[in-house]
């Protein structure tokens, strides 16, 4: 009997939420479910910048899209997303879980861990944790009610795994500004991936699979310095294209990972084998 492996990656009929969905990677990602079938509600903090890109999807995938404003730190905002997505939908049966923040306040965010200041560490927890434990509470409530099961997909770093090297910061620039990896944000994404684990053990007799997405660092505008310093610890010898976490996102998403979860699934390009 001839197999059609390619179909346990198909996405056609189902619903996924995306979080931080308007992002760097955010909207790779969306372009990507969308292009196996699903459809897709956006959601990110900006309303107009989430209607006109659902737009986009339908256009560009002919599926259906919805954008909606949502804080994920806020369990009203966020109970009021997941109601007006079942609202369109009927269903939810994907969660990308990718919504997180690196602050306004740059100069707080990137402050030394000698002088970080708690206001700031909250902050930025109340997103990169909370957000993420808020959303998975809410979409996988609904999942159960559901009785379907579904898959959730949480984005974590290669920094909640590993630590980072601050040599690679001497002298790197990213939006004209000296940057660092602040404690607060390798914390906070080893958190998504002690909650994926967790929801993944507890909720898998629901049907629920829950695992983490780990990228490396992807090339944005970071200056030579950063790039090569940084490229210089990776096997591959390069920084990640955004793209190229994409296909990674999809396989979690689809049968084709049907009995996987619990998994971090490390897109590093080799960094964090050495």
């Amino acid at each position: 009997m001839k197999s059609h492996y390619k179909d346990f990656f198909s996405l056609n009929g189902r619903t996924a939420v995306v979080t931080g969905a308007v992002g760097i990677l955010g909207q790779g990602f969306c372009r990507g479910l969308a292009e196996f079938g699903a459809q897709v509600a956006v959601v990110d903090l900006d309303q107009d910048r989430c209607s006109k890109f659902a737009a986009e999807l339908q256009q560009d995938y002919g599926v259906s899209a919805i954008g909606i404003c949502c804080d994920v730190a806020n369990p009203s905002s966020v109970g009021g997303m997941v109601a007006q997505v079942v609202s369109r939908f009927g269903a939810i049966h994907v969660l990308h879980n990718n919504a997180a923040s690196k602050s306004s306040d740059l100069d707080a965010f990137f402050a030394s861990t000698e002088e970080y200041s708690l206001a700031e560490w909250r902050k930025i927890m109340s997103v990169n944790v909370d957000g993420m434990f808020l959303v998975a509470q809410a979409v996988g409530k609904q999942m159960q009610k559901q009785g379907t099961g579904g898959s959730i997909i949480q984005t974590a770093s290669i920094y909640g795994i590993v630590s980072s090297d601050k040599r690679i910061y001497e002298g790197s620039f990213y939006l004209g500004r000296q940057i660092s990896n602040p404690a607060v944000y390798s914390t906070s994404k080893a958190a998504v991936v002690g909650l994926t684990r967790y929801l993944a053990a507890n909720w898998g007799d629901s049907g629920i699979r829950v695992n983490a997405l780990v990228p490396a660092g992807v090339e944005s505008g970071q200056n030579d310095t950063f790039k090569s310093r940084y490229s210089a610890r990776v096997p591959l010898g390069r920084m990640a294209k955004a793209d190229e976490m994409v296909g990674a996102l999809v396989y979690l998403a689809s049968d084709a990972s049907s009995y996987v979860t619990g998994h971090c699934l490390v897109v590093d390009g080799g960094l964090s084998a050495w």
